[in-house]
């Protein structure tokens, strides 16, 4: 049975997987920059992992990803809005979000930058540290790859598996190869930076793996793992609101970096002072 339903998240992974090319397709125009839209840094999509049944990791004394991450979410996007920036939220309550909403909210609103973040955990209490991603159909380490499948997982699908011979794994991999992966991985760049840079945090490093709510929007992605949610140590200093708004603050800053870059290379004067 368990092979059973693995198969199929596969195949269902697979399926919208291929239903994220047609869109490209048939919207060419929102890939390559054509028609309407903002020509400078305007619009973030913030993106809080799990959220009502679907809890994420809970820490030893109990504290849940779910309601970790929304705070920091939140405090972050106040940061965001008092500098200008339109900051929209995939979730704003204890609510389950489905993938396609996740990732259609952020194209709908032809977002500049879509950051999800997250809680990390371990069968072992002794991980610690931070750890950003960007979108790969194949992960940088074996670490990264259980990061995916256990983020993944929430939404009731496995990353794709198509095969090194299948022709929608050549296209998917090219347009992620493509289509905002230098920036993907510049803004992650960043914000493993200004987050390694609080306090004792441990900087893990900067990742890629297949995260199916990477692999569906059209803009530059990234995925902010803020701690390790099963250590007792982590999990003690993320329950305080001091180190809450020290992460939304670093991540802030993050954002500002970008978005100052991301003007400069369309040749328009920034509108927003992000950095700090």
């Amino acid at each position: 049975m368990g092979f059973e339903w693995r198969r199929g998240a596969r195949r269902g992974a697979a399926t919208w997987a291929a239903c994220a090319l047609v869109a490209l397709v048939v919207n060419p125009g929102v890939v390559a920059g054509e028609g309407p839209g903002p020509d400078r840094f305007d619009v973030v999509v913030l993106d809080a992992g799990h959220g009502g049944h679907d809890e994420g990791a809970t820490g030893p004394s109990g504290l849940r990803e779910k309601d970790l991450v929304l705070d920091v979410t939140r405090r972050l996007k106040k940061r965001l809005e008092r500098r200008g920036v339109k900051v929209i939220l995939t979730r704003d309550g204890d609510r389950f979000i489905p993938l396609e909403e996740r990732t259609s909210v952020a194209n709908d609103a032809r977002a500049d930058l879509f950051v999800s973040i997250h809680a990390n955990a371990s069968k072992s209490r002794k991980p610690r540290g931070i750890e950003t991603y960007f979108a790969s159909l194949e992960a940088s380490d074996d670490a990264a790859r259980a990061a995916a499948e256990r983020e993944n997982m929430a939404f009731g699908a496995a990353a794709p598996d198509l095969g090194q011979d299948d022709p929608l794994a050549a296209i998917l991999g090219d347009l992620i190869a493509t289509q905002h992966l230098q920036e993907s991985s510049e803004f992650a760049k960043l914000a493993q930076g200004e987050l390694a840079a609080i306090g004792r945090a441990r900087s893990r490093g900067v990742k890629q793996a297949p995260f199916v709510v990477l692999m569906g929007v059209q803009m530059p992605a990234s995925l902010l793992e803020i701690g390790f949610l099963s250590n007792p140590d982590e999990e003690k200093g993320l329950k305080r609101g001091k180190r809450r708004d020290e992460i939304a603050r670093a991540i802030s800053r993050a954002i500002g970096a970008f978005a100052a870059r991301y003007d400069e290379r369309r040749g328009v004067q920034a509108k927003h002072s992000l950095a700090r």
